[in-house]
């Protein structure tokens, strides 16, 4: 498995932005569909956006295409998860996933790399 850090969470107003990465050591992520989920206190984790590494094509879920990116950087083995126009429903804990198909998925069984999580708040 590879080791996957995320970073950039914090407590931001509604309407502001923040960029989450997720930096992957171990080896490489070549091959691999990346995603990141959410999961809000009292809910069930949540499929927010995937990525294919190889390629670059991306999946978003309805209730964040048009606001959030993904995006990667091979040369740095990190993914990224840009957030714009951040709503009070956006707050929960975002997890980075690795070792998922190659062209990626919304379903989080798929992944057998995670993250530990990054803290994201959006204040009303």
């Amino acid at each position: 498995q590879v080791q996957l850090v995320e970073s950039g969470g914090g407590l931001v107003q509604a309407g502001g932005s923040l960029r989450l990465s997720c930096a992957a050591s171990g080896r490489s992520l070549r091959g691999s569909g990346m995603g990141w989920f959410r999961q809000a206190p009292g809910k069930e984790r949540e499929f927010v956006a995937t990525i294919a590494w190889s390629v670059g094509s991306a999946l978003y879920a309805d209730s964040v295409r048009g606001r959030f990116t993904i995006s990667r950087d091979i040369t740095k083995n990190t993914v990224y998860l840009q957030m714009n126009s951040l709503k009070p429903e956006d707050t929960a804990v975002y997890h980075c996933a690795a070792d998922g198909p190659p062209f990626g998925t919304k379903r989080s069984t798929d992944f057998r790399s995670w993250g530990q999580g990054t803290q994201v708040t959006v204040s009303s």
